[in-house]
C-alpha cells in the first residue's frame, strides 16, 4: 500500500516555505481536496522523516504545528490521526451555519415553482425513459436547451459543438484526461477551485502557477513558462473566481488569450459563476475560439444539486473526442436532471430563478457590507461567496482562524485550500448561501465580525 504522504516528496520541493509550516498546510490541503479524511492515519516521525529526507526535529515540529492548527490528534500507544470535523457549539438557531460549500441562497418563494415544474415533467414523460440509457454528451434537445443557455455568454455557440455533462467537476475530469497526459503540466492562478487540484493530483499532472497582480495571472508569465516549458492547457476561472471573487478585466482576458494563441496552448475556462453578473467582460472564448473549452452549469446558478454543466469545445470533431472521455469516467448525466434543466431553460423558469438568487445574493451581501464595513473583503454584489483578509489578527493564520470560528458554529475555508503555490495569502472564503435566511446569515457575519474585532478571544478555552 503506497503511504498517504508520498506525494508531499514533491510538493515540498515546489512549496517556498520551510518544511515545518509546510507539511501543515499539506495537511490541510489534502483534506480539502479528499485526499486525507477525518481518522486516516498518518507515518510515525521517524516514519515520515525518512520518507522526506528530512530531520526528525523538523517532522516533529511540524506535526505540533499541525496539532497546533487543529488538524492531528496523538493518541499514545496507537499514533497520530488526521482530525474530524471539530465539534460546534450550538448557535442560537440551535445548529452550525454551513459557510464552506459555495452554494446559491435558496429563495423562499421559488419552492412551490420548483415542486410544480417537477411534478410536471414526471407527468409529461414516460418513466421508463428516465431510467434507461442516454446519448452520451446529451440529446438533440438537451444540447438545444445548453447552447441557449450558452449563448448569453458565447453568442455564436453551435449545439453541435455542446455537451452536456453530470456537473462542471466531471466535465474538467474529462477536460484534464484529454489534454494532459500524466507528468504534463497545466498552468494556472496561485488560488484556484480545489477540485482541479484533486483531478491533477488524481491524473497524474503537474500544475504551475502564474505569477499573478491584482487584476489577475500576469500575461508575461504565461509567456515565459510557454517559451521555458510549453503547459498542456491553461486553466482559468475569469468571473467572480472561487475563491477570491475576482473577474478579470477585458484588457487582461484578451493578453491572456494572445499569449494562448501565439503559443497554441489550449485553454480550459471554468466559468461557473458566469451567469451571476448582470455584466461581465466577454468569456476568453470570444478572443480565443479555436482554442477554448468553456464550461459552465447550473449547480452555482441554482443549487448543488442540479448537476448539470454544458461545455463547447472549439470544433465538432473535439467534441466527438470529449463524449468519448465522459462516457469513459462518467457514463452520463441523470436523465430526469437534465430533463428538468431542459424544461427550465426552454420556459424561462431558468431566467426567473436566477433574478431571484441575484436578489437574494444582494440582500446578503448588503447584510455583509453592514456587518463586517464595507472595504474590508473583496465580494461581487450578485455573488455569493467573500474573500476575507485577516492579516494582522493577533498573528493567527487563515487555518487557526477558521477552526476557532468551527469552535463557534461557523463554518469556512482557510485559503490554503486554494493555493496552487504552496504559498497561500492569510485569508478565509465565506459563503453567504449556505445560511438558511438572512437572518442567519447575519448572526454568522457578526460572530466572524466580533473574532475578528476581538483577536484575544481565540485564546479563550471552548467549553
Amino acid at each position: 500500500m503506497s503511504s498517504p504522504t508520498h506525494h508531499w516528496i514533491k510538493r515540498l520541493a515546489e512549496i517556498r516555505k520551510p518544511a515545518y509550516l509546510a507539511i501543515p498546510d499539506l495537511i490541510e490541503e489534502d483534506l480539502a481536496t479528499g485526499r486525507l479524511r477525518p481518522r486516516d492515519r498518518l507515518p510515525g516521525l521517524r516514519d515520515l522523516a525518512d520518507e522526506l529526507a528530512l530531520n526528525y526535529t523538523t517532522v516533529a515540529r511540524a506535526y505540533a504545528e499541525a496539532k497546533k492548527r487543529g488538524l492531528l490528534d496523538s493518541r499514545a500507544g496507537s499514533g497520530t490521526f488526521v482530525r474530524g470535523r471539530t465539534a460546534t457549539l450550538p448557535l442560537s438557531g440551535g445548529s452550525s451555519i454551513e459557510m464552506t460549500m459555495n452554494t446559491p441562497p435558496e429563495p423562499a418563494e421559488y419552492a412551490a415553482r420548483l415542486r410544480e415544474s417537477a411534478a410536471r415533467l414526471m407527468a409529461a414523460s414516460d418513466p421508463y425513459q428516465l431510467l434507461r440509457y442516454q446519448d452520451f454528451g446529451g440529446t438533440p434537445a438537451d444540447k438545444a436547451a445548453g447552447a441557449e443557455w450558452l449563448k448569453r455568454r458565447l453568442p455564436n455557440c453551435s449545439a453541435d459543438n455542446v455537451l452536456v455533462c453530470p456537473g462542471i467537476h466531471s466535465a474538467l475530469v474529462a477536460l484534464v484526461s484529454q489534454l494532459a497526459r500524466p507528468g504534463a503540466m497545466i498552468c494556472l492562478d496561485t488560488l484556484a477551485y480545489p477540485g482541479i487540484k484533486a483531478i491533477a493530483a488524481q491524473l497524474g499532472v503537474r500544475l504551475q502557477a502564474l505569477a499573478r497582480d491584482d487584476e489577475g495571472p500576469l500575461a508575461h508569465a504565461f509567456e515565459a513558462l510557454c517559451k521555458t516549458d510549453k503547459p498542456s492547457a491553461f486553466y482559468c476561472n475569469p468571473t467572480l473566481q472561487n475563491p477570491s471573487t475576482l473577474t478579470l478585466t477585458h484588457k487582461r482576458r484578451e493578453a491572456l488569450a494572445d499569449v494562448a494563441l501565439r503559443y497554441n496552448v489550449p485553454i480550459i475556462e471554468d466559468d461557473a459563476y458566469a451567469m451571476l453578473p448582470l455584466q461581465a467582460p466577454d468569456a476568453l472564448a470570444s478572443f480565443a475560439p479555436e482554442l477554448t473549452y468553456y464550461v459552465t452549469g447550473l449547480s452555482k446558478s441554482f443549487g448543488a444539486g442540479l448537476r448539470v454543466a454544458y461545455l463547447q469545445a472549439p470544433t465538432a470533431r473535439q467534441t466527438q473526442r470529449l463524449a468519448g472521455a465522459l462516457r469513459a469516467t462518467t457514463v452520463m448525466a441523470s436523465p430526469f436532471t437534465v430533463s428538468l434543466a431542459t424544461q427550465w431553460v426552454n420556459d424561462g423558469t431558468a431566467q426567473e430563478m436566477l433574478n431571484a438568487i441575484r436578489s437574494e445574493s444582494k440582500a446578503r451581501q448588503a447584510i455583509a457590507a453592514r456587518v463586517l464595513g464595507d472595504g474590508a473583503y473583496d465580494a461581487h454584489p450578485e455573488g455569493f461567496h467573500l474573500w476575507l483578509p485577516i492579516s494582522g489578527v493577533g498573528g493567527w493564520s487563515s487555518s487557526e482562524l477558521a477552526l476557532q470560528l468551527r469552535n463557534q458554529g461557523i463554518a469556512a475555508v482557510a485559503s490554503a485550500a486554494f493555493s496552487t503555490d504552496g504559498n497561500p495569502p492569510n485569508a478565509l472564503r465565506v459563503c453567504l448561501g449556505g445560511s438558511k435566511n438572512r437572518e442567519e446569515c447575519e448572526e454568522a457575519l457578526r460572530i466572524i465580525a466580533e473574532t475578528l474585532e476581538h483577536p484575544h478571544h481565540l485564546h479563550s478555552a471552548v467549553m
